[in-house]
């Protein structure tokens, strides 16, 4: 019989990271992979002659070696840093609209500043003290949250007592009346899932403070590139993976982990396990019911399950420039109503004022398609909850018509795509649900509102000895904080190994 120290169920970021981290310190993992490569979302497919980058728009809070951020840091220490070549995006975003508007955020948050004054002159003092503002409170945070000042105090950190429980929407609005303005400035919510008016205003300042100091990078090779030296890194460290195998049943007796059933019908013995799938399926699902704490399962509940997205993968037989695709990170924003406007339709099948993100790789990193040819990532969120009412027999059907309409839209601002368009690939949400393996194909874990927020998270440690949770379900979503969960989850299982 073999004993393992820990088990990670799922190879998604914070698994892959928690794997790597504890095979290090020389732990015996094993890690289980219900899908045939590691990434879960960090991953790529190909269609013809073209490898699709799934997920991943811009990889922050990575910094350069002169000035490193802190997701560069902890991939030094696991040695993937060397695995990967990553490029600096020249960019925070473009936004598009189908007036004709455009306007590109250089990485830069005084840049920044300055190009919104020259498209908003009559905004142009609240344009600078906004973002002077951002400045302000994010360093508030960094000192009284992240870096856990003792002294923290309202005097000494105004601008974060003051924000602290604001939501987007209503901080815009207290600083500029032009709608086209503020719907340019909320338009970070499409990387958090959550509407302006009901997003923490910490996310969206955090962000724009973490791109302008450690710059957006992409990485060559996609974030496949990235799954896979996490994955070379854990192997040569000794780790053992299975794929084409997950987690069925997590094995708990007198409130303490004692091993793992697969899918194959193996009993993996261990006293610890990381788990990369979601709360709810890791407590609902594969662990039997009575033995989770009736306040953990309250907690959870309490809580909403994150959108999904609906995503086109196009290559395209031309160079983006050919397109009038000059950027790589774009928004195509059509209505600027930040209230209802661009989330009313998340819960329909339709498209009318939806905000989507069009990233094209190749403007960035040239290479990343075949020469003479590009391709772009164009999603737009939406919850899952109607695409399970579709029935089967309608499902293809709608998908592509719902794929028709995306791509009128695009066409608004770029009508040259639809004629060099070579490969087509169409992702619902239940695209999503089935290979992501989440509650309605979430692609951000639980909703970050206000009341989630980091202000506000409590201890989702697991109250099952011995259990720990890695990815975007038990922090924020996205790459930088589930690798950040990842590592903190393979740490814990170190700790609680060193005190056994």
């Amino acid at each position: 019989m073999t004993k393992y120290d820990a088990v990670v169920i799922g190879a998604g970021n914070g698994g892959l990271t928690a794997a790597a981290l504890m095979a290090q310190k020389g732990l015996n993992v094993m890690l289980l992979e219900r899908h045939n490569v590691p990434g879960g979302a960090a991953t790529t497919f190909c269609r013809g002659r073209f490898e699709f980058e799934v997920a991943l728009h811009q990889l922050s809070g990575l910094g350069t070696p002169e000035k490193p951020g802190p997701l560069r840091m902890l991939l030094d220490k696991l040695s993937v840093t060397r695995e990967l070549e990553f490029v600096e995006m020249n960019e925070l975003y473009s936004v598009y609209m189908p007036d004709g508007f455009k306007v590109t955020l250089p990485p830069d948050l005084k840049l920044t500043a300055e190009t919104l004054a020259e498209k908003f002159p009559k905004e142009k003092d609240n344009i600078h003290a906004f973002f002077q503002m951002v400045e302000q409170y994010s360093a508030d945070m960094l000192g009284a949250l992240i870096f856990r000042d003792p002294e923290a105090s309202r005097e000494k950190y105004p601008r974060l007592y003051k924000y602290a429980l604001r939501n987007v929407k209503d901080v815009l609005d207290e600083f500029f009346t032009d709608a086209r303005l503020k719907a340019i400035l909320s338009a970070y919510w499409g990387y958090l899932g959550v509407s302006p008016k009901r997003l923490a205003f910490a996310y969206v300042a955090m962000i724009f403070f973490a791109y302008a100091e450690f710059k957006p990078f992409h990485i060559k090779g996609g974030s496949q590139a990235l799954s896979n030296a996490f994955f070379k890194k854990f192997l040569q460290a000794g780790g053992t993976a299975r794929f084409n195998c997950s987690a069925e049943r997590i094995l708990v007796k007198d409130n303490q982990v004692q091993g793992v059933v697969t899918s194959d019908g193996d009993t993996l013995f261990t006293n610890n396990v990381v788990s990369n799938a979601s709360q709810v399926l890791t407590y609902l699902k594969m662990i039997e019911p009575g033995l989770v704490q009736p306040e953990t399962l309250a907690e959870m509940n309490g809580r909403n399950i994150a959108t999904s997205a609906f995503t086109l993968y196009a290559g395209f037989d031309c160079e983006p420039q050919e397109m009038g695709i000059t950027q790589p990170t774009n928004f195509l924003i059509k209505s600027t109503d930040i209230e209802d406007g661009p989330t009313k339709g998340m819960h329909t099948l339709g498209f009318d004022d939806e905000l989507f993100v069009m990233s094209c790789y190749d403007v960035a990193v040239p290479d990343f398609s075949p020469p003479g040819t590009c391709q772009a990532n164009i999603v737009t969120l939406k919850f899952g909850d109607q695409w399970l009412r579709v029935p089967p027999h309608q499902y293809h059907r709608t998908k592509f018509e719902c794929a028709e309409t995306v791509l009128q839209r695009v066409e608004e601002i770029f009508p040259k795509i639809r004629a060099h368009i070579e490969e087509i690939e169409v992702a619902t949400p239940l695209t999503h649900m089935r290979y992501l393996g989440t509650p309605l194909g979430s692609v951000y874990g639980f909703e970050h509102q206000t009341k989630d927020s980091l202000f506000f998270q409590p201890d989702r440690r697991s109250s099952i000895n011995g259990l720990f949770f890695a990815g975007g379900w038990v922090g924020d979503a996205g790459f930088q904080p589930t690798i950040e969960a990842g590592a903190a989850a393979g740490k814990a299982v170190v700790r609680n190994l060193s005190a056994a």
